[in-house]
């Protein structure tokens, strides 16, 4: 049986918990600096802490560094608004074989008359060495229908982050989410026979995705 381990706390504090070279798969969404609010849905959730700038970055990648297996894969969510940053700090430590995008089914908002409309966001794909791909060599172009953001601002879609997890990681592996959000990774590594820890600062959050995951609560540390 597998555990998924859903910790309310910042990464920066619970990351120390986690012994060197013991992490083999990395999925996470972190902030992407922008100080993103979503318009999309009518009841509008509250803004993402720590997204007003990326002055943690260098310091997550020194600790993903540190607790990642020797041939472990990391997808890390990203915009193109800082994708350059986070490909600068990244890959100083880890070798960045690709940005993958995810198309999405429909557009975002934004700029309606001035601006082509966004249909996508980009995923990192990095290695800590030279660890196979499973299942073959797929396109780099991930189709999945975006979620409606109803438990979070930024909500991934379970069978996107399910694919990533299987692509890289075999049963029984170790999944790290240091930015879990409504806690999509915990769901899909819980469904794909995965453990995994995962970091999220809001309470509320973390109480979602228990809630989806355990059917209850009661298990938030």
């Amino acid at each position: 049986m597998t555990n998924q381990t859903i910790y309310n706390e910042d990464w920066q504090i619970g990351i120390k918990r986690i012994e060197n070279n013991t992490i083999d798969l990395v999925v996470t969404d972190p902030p992407y600096g922008m100080d993103f609010q979503s318009n999309f849905r009518k009841e509008k959730h509250k803004s993402i802490q720590n997204d007003t700038d990326l002055a943690w970055l260098g310091g997550w990648v020194k600790e993903l560094k540190r607790v990642c297996k020797q041939e472990a894969h990391l997808y890390i969510f990203c915009s193109w608004h800082h994708i350059d940053k986070f490909k600068q700090e990244v890959g100083a430590l880890f070798n960045v074989k690709n940005i993958l995008i995810w198309e999405k089914n429909n557009t975002g908002m934004g700029d309606l008359e001035g601006d082509y409309a966004p249909k996508y966001e980009m995923i990192l794909f990095c290695s800590n060495g030279q660890k196979k791909l499973k299942g073959g060599r797929d396109s780099n172009i991930l189709k999945a229908k975006r979620t409606g953001n109803v438990n979070h601002p930024t909500q991934k879609p379970t069978e996107l982050i399910s694919y990533l997890i299987e692509k890289s990681s075999n049963k029984g592996d170790l999944v790290l989410d240091t930015f879990a959000g409504s806690c999509t990774t915990a769901i899909a590594s819980r469904q794909k026979d995965r453990n995994c820890i995962c970091f999220e600062i809001d309470k509320q959050y973390c109480k979602v995705g228990e809630k989806v995951l355990f059917g209850t609560a009661q298990t938030l540390f």
